[in-house]
């Protein structure tokens, strides 16, 4: 069987070796002058290759998919795929959340090892080969057209990533090519990457990093989550783990259904929060309130939150009005940050959309509409949150991919 794979990424170089593993005759074609430009900036430059989990806690981590991906998962589950880079000679280590890392904390030794593996099982590896397009007669593969011409083969992989970090070669050249085959493609979207907030508060709280607070994420006014963890306001607006993980569940949604709300202190109910005001403010009833609530919030979010609440930061604490202790109370459970848009694609981890997912064969990743033809990785409309979870995906559904071209059929 004489397979076609588009791209070398994480997807590609997997369906690649499977192909090639399952007795395929493979030729990868990749853009880039190298292999992997993308893994090479995953994880700030250590690549998180997975998650160490069993299927079915991976799938409650995936946002868009997660049926989809099932047989996907079961398949090549994250452990496989740890096993898979230790036979190849990489040594990995576990971290915080089941995070799955190469010991060296080296990116490029990722790229290297699943490059190694399409070596050895004799991979034809073409760089600076773009891709124009793709020969189809009777919905049926007949092959790519390049820029030196027409290549003919049995099966085509696309494996051409989404739309986030275009500088890596991710232009959305996929979606074109699953169009013209006549499938439809959901919208991409950035995922998991920073908020554009409106107003000038934040400016004020630039550079400010909260831990253990609550984010709770509002659409059309149902709250839809309430997420526990870290995040930062920076020169934009919002950026951190809580906002990358809100950003993958709002990223379809029109931004003026949208609220999140900011919670300093989620492990203080309302009645002991009231408390904790309370006592402060009898200690410190000579004191500006600016000063008094130095002892529960950082410097640099006193004033944004005083103005939320329409009170003078000079104000001092045994004037403070019953109305107005309410009104603290209130926006330190649920400072609305003022959400205004998702940051652009040059920022996004990932892409959420893509290739219909009803249109595609769960088992294999092969066209339900064109025969010989195969999706996997990011230009499939299934992405998940941080922590391994994406590139599992690449991995597994690129596998899946692979060997299903290599058969015959």
């Amino acid at each position: 069987m004489k397979v076609a794979v588009i791209g070398g990424g994480a997807a590609g170089l997997m369906a690649a070796w499977a192909a090639a593993a399952g007795g395929a005759q493979v030729t990868l074609f990749e853009k880039n002058e190298k292999c992997g430009k993308k893994i090479y900036i995953t994880g700030k430059g250590r690549c998180n290759v997975t998650n160490d989990c069993e299927p079915q806690e991976y799938l409650a981590h995936v946002v868009n998919g997660s049926k989809f991906l099932t047989s996907a998962i079961y398949a090549f589950p994250p452990r496989a795929m740890e096993e898979h880079l230790e036979n190849g000679g990489l040594k990995l280590k576990v971290e915080r959340g089941n995070r799955v890392f190469p010991t060296s904390d080296k990116a490029s030794d990722v790229t290297k090892c699943l490059e190694n593996y399409c070596r050895e099982y004799g991979v034809d590896i073409r760089f600076c080969q773009k891709v124009l397009g793709l020969d189809i007669f009777n919905s049926t593969m007949r092959g790519i057209i390049t820029k030196n011409g027409r290549f003919l083969c049995d099966k085509v992989i696309v494996c051409t990533g989404g739309k986030s970090y275009p500088s890596t070669g991710s232009d959305g050249d996929g979606y074109r090519f699953a169009a013209e085959a006549g499938h439809a493609v959901v919208q991409p979207v950035p995922s998991l990457c920073g908020v554009n907030l409106t107003g000038d508060y934040f400016k004020a709280m630039q550079g400010l990093s909260l831990r253990n607070v609550g984010l709770k994420i509002y659409v059309k006014g149902k709250c839809i989550r309430d997420l526990f963890g870290e995040m930062q306001f920076t020169h934009f607006g919002a950026s951190g783990p809580l906002i990358l993980t809100a950003s993958a569940l709002i990223n379809r949604q029109s931004p003026s259904d949208v609220k999140l709300c900011l919670d300093f202190k989620p492990a203080l109910d309302e009645a002991q929060l009231d408390a904790r005001l309370l006592r402060d403010f009898s200690e410190h009833k000579n004191s500006d309130i600016s000063n008094c609530l130095k002892a529960l919030l950082p410097s640099s979010a006193i004033l944004p939150l005083l103005e939320r609440c329409g009170i003078s930061a000079d104000k001092k604490v045994n004037s403070v009005t019953k109305a107005e202790r309410a009104a603290l109370l209130t926006n330190l459970k649920n400072f609305d940050i003022l959400f205004l848009s998702l940051r652009g694609f040059e920022e996004a981890v990932v892409t959420g959309g893509g290739v219909k997912l009803s249109e595609v064969n769960p088992k294999t990743m092969e066209s339900k509409l064109v025969k010989g033809l195969y999706f996997c990785g990011e230009v499939l409309d299934a992405d998940a949150f941080t922590g391994g979870y994406n590139l599992q995906i690449a991995f597994s559904t690129g596998y899946c991919a692979g060997r299903a071209a290599a058969a015959c059929d």
